[in-house]
């Protein structure tokens, strides 16, 4: 009986989420259209260090959208320079290249950090670019997070920790959705 009452009710809670359980890809000539757009938009307004939030396809991206009940699954930090972006997934903190990112993107916000100018910009993007190869950060998800190990909005704002002012309550752990609250959207692919 209480199986069934947790059932009925984790049932109701994800019939009240803000985001679909699932995104699928639109069929090719769309996805391919406004993966384009999408990868342009990036390419010309934004600059290293900026941070890229998505909603993604992936079963971990469902599973973060429904949990948080926010849109948004997964954020990185944007090399510019280099046509990639710097994320952490189950893996670790690794590369990938830009455009293979924006094509797992349901949905993709551009955010300039409000810490981000010319010079905190590029000690982050430094910073982002050190620690590749670290682990993953399991624990960090529900706030237990381990020294030196990250999960995709947890690396996003510790490359900016040094900058964040006294009175920016920064809650630990960071869902991918919060991510707008400490910066300027300059792009947004929208909902299809």
């Amino acid at each position: 009986m209480r199986g069934i009452a947790l059932v009925i009710t984790a049932g109701l809670l994800a019939g009240c989420a803000a985001s679909r359980f699932a995104e699928t890809p639109p069929e090719g000539a769309t996805r391919d259209r406004r993966d384009a757009a999408a990868l342009q938009e990036v390419r010309r307004l934004g600059r290293d260090g900026d941070w890229l939030v998505i909603r993604g396809y992936h079963l971990t991206d469902n599973l973060v959208a429904s949990l948080t009940n926010k849109p948004f699954s997964h954020a990185a930090v944007l090399d510019q320079a280099n046509d990639r972006v710097i994320e952490a997934e189950a893996a670790g903190v690794h590369f990938t290249p830009l455009s293979e990112f924006v094509a797992k993107s349901h949905r993709l916000l551009l955010i300039r950090p409000v810490w981000s100018d010319a010079a905190s910009a590029d000690a982050a993007l430094r910073k982002a670019r050190e620690v590749v190869g670290r682990p993953y950060d399991f624990l960090g998800l529900i706030g237990l997070g381990i020294p030196d190990r990250y999960y995709c909005s947890s690396l996003t704002i510790e490359i900016y920790r040094p900058y964040i002012r006294a009175d920016d309550q920064v809650p630990r752990p960071v869902e991918p959705g919060q991510l707008i609250y400490w910066g300027r959207v300059l792009y947004d692919s929208g909902a299809l």
